[in-house]
């Protein structure tokens, strides 16, 4: 019976570890799924962004779309309750973006939340954005920025470097890859990618409902343990 209840706290041991991996792993920043496209491709781009504060909303989203990497179309999906503004930049030089030539382009969006729509603590939103063609380059860096009712801004700029720890405030990166025949399409790239999320979140409630039977069984182990022991 020793033995028994041994297993059981290793087990819950176990589990319990495996909540703190799922937890961290799920760091509340603002992201864009799906994490990679097809360059010269089109895409929906969602970026989702969560409240971290318990005492205030996000009432502002502002995403930059560097002015270097130019997109010949941009697109927003509406999200009730907010209204959505775009900024256009005048380019140094007219640029070749698929078959068109364009001397401008879109270079910040701007979501503001209206009434009772701000994102409330413990929640997030999502702002779905259709682009392309998507330049020939390896990656586009959305730096964001995120405010609150209470008058502080988040600057989600800092660019994520290959075999670092990731910063503090990393920007949305969207990695561009280029077109091949095994390659996946757009589409398919989006739910993988929102699978995985789906993924992460269901492992930790698998995580938390193997702790709590452990628990249990631990408990029960206790109690019809020889009272000599």
């Amino acid at each position: 019976m020793r033995s028994l209840f041994k297993r059981a706290l290793v087990t819950l041991a176990v589990a319990t570890a495996a909540v703190a991996v799922s937890a961290s792993a799920a760091s509340a920043h603002v992201t864009v799924n799906p994490s990679q496209a097809v360059q010269g491709g089109y895409t929906k781009l969602t970026f989702r962004v969560p409240n971290e504060k318990d005492s205030a909303t996000t009432t502002k989203v502002e995403v930059v779309l560097p002015v270097e990497l130019p997109i010949g179309h941009i697109s927003v999906k509406p999200v009730p309750g907010w209204t959505v503004a775009t900024e256009k930049t005048k380019l140094p030089t007219p640029v070749q973006v698929g078959e068109s030539t364009i001397t401008e382009a879109v270079t910040k969006i701007i979501w503001t939340a209206a009434g009772d729509a701000a994102i409330k603590p413990g929640q997030f939103q999502e702002f779905d954005v259709s682009a392309g063609p998507l330049p020939q380059a390896d990656q586009i860096v959305f730096k964001a920025l995120q405010t609150y009712s209470d008058g502080d801004v988040v600057r989600w700029i800092e660019v994520p470097a290959d075999g670092k720890a990731e910063p503090d405030h990393p920007a949305p990166v969207l990695k561009l890859t280029g077109k091949t025949a095994a390659s996946p399409s757009a589409a398919t790239v989006a739910v993988a990618s929102d699978d995985s999320a789906d993924a992460g979140t269901g492992l930790a409630v698998a995580a938390l409902v193997v702790a709590a039977l452990a628990a249990v069984f631990a408990g029960l182990a206790w109690r019809r343990r020889p009272s000599g022991n």
